[in-house]
């Protein structure tokens, strides 16, 4: 599959037979393709390996580890920005829908929401995850959820890392971006926001250069791969680098070690041996989707990761997406894709077809992350 989209001979084939379908869209699923199945495997061997190369572990409660549960004010929050606006915005979901429910979620405090011009004037920096650099041309964005969050005196801008890269890699890559915009913008909180494989280069970053410590307020991962994913261990560098070749594809091989830094054995090992700046307050957004709400596309590694956890997103289990130490705000009813990746705003036949639950108010749960996190900012 590699050297056939390299040299081209499958793109030429599949465009002649693509008359229906502009060429780019039908190579983009035939990646897409490729990658799950690649990712999912043919044999039933086991995700994690019985192995002595790791850390002793024990799986509690969230609360039992310092994780602070903040899912009832964030409901608050969401289900208000939605009751107001959600209507206006893409992707409306009732909040019922939008977010899932464990159990133990407390009750609803019945503060009133400031739901008007922010009152920090938060800067939120973004970092995505695996490949977004190769296809981002592709996927073309529109953008809403930066002006949306404008319009309240937020500034949201985009951090650029290497697609194919370690994490380790990309730390410095975010040390340098948010050393030049804290020298622009003196006094402004940083909120720093990772999606994917995002979530643990910020974490890295953070942990490897103490110079971000007093610059950096809060650090959010949404999706995060902050344990790994076990699907790792059974897929090969050369099947992330395939991006690389898509046409409009804006992005270098680096230093290849993205597939390493998403393995389980690895990230669990970087969390045993380093610690999380404690002038930094972290949250954790957790994709927990209803088994009919993933995409066709994800289906197959579902139903890999569910070897280990019937409860993951389709590349994530749930409990690997928690910061330790962070307040969790909640459970959003959405795949990994439909959390951050807006196809089916822009790409109506993949939307349609193997992308088919793409569809999430994402501007909802972005201001309703940004108004919590003011709030907390406040007492911290």
């Amino acid at each position: 599959m590699k050297n056939y989209l390299k040299n081209g001979t499958l793109t030429r084939s599949i465009c002649k037979m693509s008359f229906l379908r502009p060429c780019w869209e039908v190579l983009f699923l035939i990646i897409l393709a490729a990658e799950s199945i690649l990712f999912s495997g043919c044999a039933p061997d086991p995700l994690l390996k019985n192995t002595l190369e790791s850390q002793p572990m024990i799986l509690i409660p969230a609360i039992n580890t310092g994780v602070s549960d903040g899912r009832y004010r964030f409901r608050e929050i969401f289900c208000a920005i939605t009751e107001l606006r959600g209507l206006e915005l893409p992707d409306y979901l009732p909040c019922e829908q939008a977010l899932a429910q464990l159990e133990g979620e407390g009750p609803p405090t019945g503060v009133a929401v400031n739901l008007g011009k922010s009152t920090h004037s938060l800067k939120i920096a973004l970092v995505h995850g695996v490949g977004w650099g190769c296809v981002k041309n592709f996927i073309a964005p529109q953008g809403s959820v930066v002006k949306h969050l404008s319009q309240f005196g937020y500034e949201v801008t985009l951090l650029d890392v290497d697609p194919l890269s370690s994490s380790e890699h990309n730390a410095t890559q975010i040390r340098n971006q948010i050393l030049t915009m804290s020298g622009n913008d003196q006094g402004k909180p940083i909120v720093l926001l990772g999606y994917s494989k995002g979530a643990p280069d910020i974490l890295e970053a953070v942990a490897k250069y103490p110079v971000l410590q007093n610059k950096v307020s809060a650090i959010v991962s949404v999706a995060g791969a902050i344990g790994g994913s076990p699907l790792a261990n059974d897929a090969s560098q050369s099947t992330l680098n395939l991006f690389r070749h898509f046409p409009g594809a804006e992005c270098e091989l680096g230093d290849q070690g993205a597939l390493e830094s998403l393995k389980p054995i690895n990230r669990k090992r970087w969390l045993a041996t380093n610690s999380l700046p404690k002038s930094i307050r972290y949250y954790s957004i957790i994709t927990f989707p209803e088994k009919d709400n993933i995409s066709s596309i994800l289906k197959s590694t579902h139903s890999k990761l569910s070897q280990v956890d019937p409860r993951n997103d389709g590349q994530l289990i749930f409990y690997d997406q928690m910061i330790p130490g962070s307040v969790l705000l909640g459970y959003i009813n959405a795949d990994h894709w439909a959390a951050a990746v807006p196809l089916n705003r822009s790409h109506a036949f993949i939307s349609s077809t193997f992308v088919d639950k793409n569809a999430f108010p994402r501007e909802v749960l972005l201001e309703a992350i940004v108004r919590y996190i003011e709030e907390d900012l406040k007492e911290f």
